[in-house]
């Protein structure tokens, strides 16, 4: 056999080619969402002609023509190239805004006893971010110091009377401060006890299911503004004045148990969803009741209902501006308190304030739903395509 007979062997393999330039870049995404065909075509140009018709007078509105800094409401009736708007189109007063921040926060709460306010806030940011971070060490010690310590540091903070605070009565509580202490409270409690409701439903001792769903069907079948009616108005009537319970306390009371209720119902479609055979195997292991839930269905289950969770909670977030009702002021309600201020009376004042509270509970709901979804897709187990 001659060299010859061995023309050519390849030592390495043969890099891959990059992609056709149709198959990736701006263009080919273009084509491919906005222009795939006749119809999307026809949809995609109608919706930048409703974009290009929008877009333009709300940024007019919102930044150029928008007054930034004032003192009163004489402000709010010019645009910043001077002069009057007729029927009312002047920017947004955002002054009133930023002269009214400290009221939007807190509401009534005492300016010179704010900072326990702000740093209850910040001991809550600094251990919310690494307890939603995945690989952050030490995840035991974190989720006791956000919902064992943190509550307890926040009760003393917030009410006072101890330690040389000094006392602020709950009526005096109010703004978002109110709006993030009814959600965390709702969330830390609605959660568990609603996986408890569901295993409750799903129980074969028929006292624990009966009881269950008497308490998960009422109280889905009545509006929040009743519950929070009952427990404010209601039930002080059955107790003595010495046991006279707060006001603010009930409305926590309330809001947790109707969103527990709610929870306990996107739970049990996840334990509905498990197959059969997880249940049996771990039977077939020996595992009691509790340690089967804890260590193979509930995991599961709980991971396939969380887009189901997250929007309860998004909905518990939003329905806080319930409270109005009961003469408590969260966020909106705060906002709209100061509607009536006539320093600041003017037809830009009700739109702006309202447009800052949507803007404020937006960008919470958006992040919930963003990390709901990174959760999603790193809990995900090949199940996608």
């Amino acid at each position: 056999m001659s060299a010859t007979d061995f023309v050519y062997v390849r030592k390495e393999l043969e890099q891959p080619l990059p992609p056709p330039a149709s198959q990736h870049g701006p263009v080919h995404w273009i084509r491919t969402n906005l222009f795939a065909s006749p119809l999307d075509s026809v949809l995609t140009i109608f919706g930048l002609l409703v974009i290009a018709y929008f877009l333009p007078p709300i940024l007019s509105w919102v930044f150029i023509n928008a007054q930034w800094t004032g003192s009163d409401r004489s402000v709010c009736a010019t645009v910043a190239q001077g002069g009057v708007q007729p029927d009312g189109w002047a920017g947004a007063c955002w002054a009133f805004v930023w002269a009214k921040f400290g009221q939007f926060m807190f509401n009534n709460y005492p300016l010179a006893e704010r900072w326990r306010v702000i740093l209850c806030g910040a001991m809550l940011v600094a251990l919310i971010v690494p307890f939603l971070i995945p690989r952050a060490p030490y995840k035991a010690l974190n989720a006791i110091l956000l919902f064992g310590v943190l509550p307890i540091v926040g009760y003393f903070l917030f009410i006072g009377g101890t330690f040389g605070l000094r006392y602020v009565p709950t009526r005096e509580w109010g703004g978002f401060m109110v709006t993030i202490i009814l959600s965390y409270v709702g969330i830390v409690v609605s959660l568990p006890m609603g996986v408890l409701l569901a295993l409750g439903r799903k129980s074969e001792l028929p006292v624990i299911k009966m009881l269950s769903v008497i308490f998960i069907e009422m109280v889905r079948g009545v509006p929040l503004i009743t519950v929070l009616f009952m427990a404010t108005k209601m039930l002080p009537l059955f107790m003595p004045n010495s046991m006279k319970p707060d006001d603010f306390l009930c409305v926590l009371i309330g809001v947790s148990i109707f969103a527990s209720a709610y929870m306990a119902e996107v739970i049990r479609g996840g334990l509905q969803a498990m197959p059969k055979g997880q249940y049996e195997g771990a039977d077939s292991l020996g595992l009691n009741y509790w340690q089967k839930m804890r260590l193979i269905i509930l995991p599961q289950a709980l991971k396939l209902v969380i887009p189901g969770i997250v929007n309860t909670f998004i909905g518990l977030f939003k329905d806080t501006s319930l409270v109005y009702i009961v003469n408590m002021f969260d966020l909106l309600g705060a906002v709209r308190r100061n509607f009536s201020d006539p320093t600041w009376i003017s037809p830009q004042t009700p739109m702006t304030g309202l447009v800052f509270a949507g803007f404020v509970f937006w960008i919470f709901c958006f992040g919930m739903s963003r990390y709901s979804i990174y959760m999603e897709n790193r809990l995900d187990r090949g199940h996608k395509r």
